[in-house]
């Protein structure tokens, strides 16, 4: 056997293991500096065993507050709807989306009523005018009880404004919600 191919081969094992365990003290680091520090004000550094520990209980947490969330989403989808109502938790019931759309001179006003359910109409009114090109001027919103009423003032190009206006007008009512 050859001594020095010996210590060369267990040199070439020592910088492996040290390059490893670089490798896992950054990926702990890593995993570490994504969990919040709600709860550590010490101002100690943790164990290393300590803060995989508190990495498991966020990935638990994160992972029950999805599961409510998927519940809960389950629940809204589920709901009985007939004759386009539906029964909010607070047991009074909302009439669906009303979109009202006015044109004037290249400038369009999007009105539109919405249950506290359906807050996400607005992302998808906000979605179709960017798909028609019309530039969003300003946007605002108030809530009564337990309904939102959305007003939204956009510009649509001046080559083909009635056209435009016309189009975005129709997909804005046919929102199936």
């Amino acid at each position: 056997m050859n001594p020095s191919k010996s210590s060369s081969s267990k040199s070439d094992r020592k910088a492996i293991e040290k390059n490893r365990r670089n490798q896992m003290k950054n990926l702990y680091s890593q995993l570490h500096s994504l969990v919040p520090r709600e709860g550590s004000s010490s101002g100690e550094p943790m164990t290393l065993p300590d803060q995989i520990d508190e990495a498991t209980n966020y990935i638990k947490q994160l992972q029950m507050n999805v599961e409510e969330l998927k519940e809960k989403r389950d629940n809204l989808r589920s709901s009985d709807r007939p004759n386009g109502k539906s029964k909010s938790r607070r047991g009074s019931s909302y009439s669906p989306v009303q979109i009202d759309v006015n044109e004037n001179c290249g400038t369009l006003e999007v009105t539109f009523v919405t249950g506290l359910e359906c807050q996400f109409v607005f992302n998808e009114v906000i979605r179709i005018l960017h798909e028609e090109n019309a530039e969003v001027l300003n946007a605002s919103y108030s809530v009564v009880e337990d309904t939102a009423f959305h007003t939204i003032h956009a510009q649509v190009g001046e080559d083909a404004s009635n056209y435009s206006a016309a189009r975005i007008s129709e997909r804005l009512k046919k929102l199936n919600i």
